[in-house]
């Protein structure tokens, strides 16, 4: 399966964002030693998986191979004594303009990064989308963002490349 998507980093919090379906999800990258590892055995709320993602041309993030295989808890739980490198997040789905926009709100060393993305079915689609208001920049292509780069790392690990965007942390209020 190829993946189309735009990764943004946000801006704000939008409004209702709490109320919005949830689940947490919880990544371990393997193997720990590699800078960008492209194995990942995946808590998604009660789901679980293990999934390969590779770029298809080059470095181009936006279109990637993804592999995906279901795993039992049980499978997952075994494999999660691995050691990998490891990211916990919340992840809201938010209706924005009749499309899903997955909001992950980093938890643990990461607290403060929030990360929006869309996928799109087709590359028109995804070259002609306009970035929502509540999204500070698109950061696609942007290797420190990538889930086998900042797996394993703290928010002050990543924050030089963030000031690049002039991020600043953002934190989950119960009354947006």
């Amino acid at each position: 399966m190829i993946e189309l998507e735009r990764t943004y980093l946000a801006k704000y919090l939008p409004k209702g964002l709490s109320n919005c379906k949830s689940k947490e999800i919880i990544d371990i990258y393997i193997p720990k030693s590699s800078i960008h590892p492209t194995l990942r055995i995946r808590k998604n709320g009660n789901e679980y998986e293990i999934t390969k993602k590779e770029p298809v041309k080059g470095n181009d993030s936006s279109h990637q191979r993804e592999q995906t295989i279901i795993l039992t808890e049980s499978e997952f739980m075994e494999l999660a004594q691995l050691d990998g490198k490891r990211v916990s997040k919340i992840r809201y789905c938010y209706n924005y303009n009749g499309r899903t926009a997955e909001i992950d709100v980093f938890q643990g060393p990461l607290k403060g990064l929030v990360v929006v993305d869309f996928e799109f079915e087709e590359i028109g689609e995804k070259d002609s989308f306009e970035m929502p208001n509540f999204c500070l920049a698109d950061v696609t292509q942007e290797k420190f963002i990538a889930g086998g780069m900042i797996c394993g790392k703290s928010y002050e690990d990543i924050e030089n490349d963030l000031k690049r965007f002039n991020y600043s942390k953002l934190f989950l209020n119960p009354k947006l």
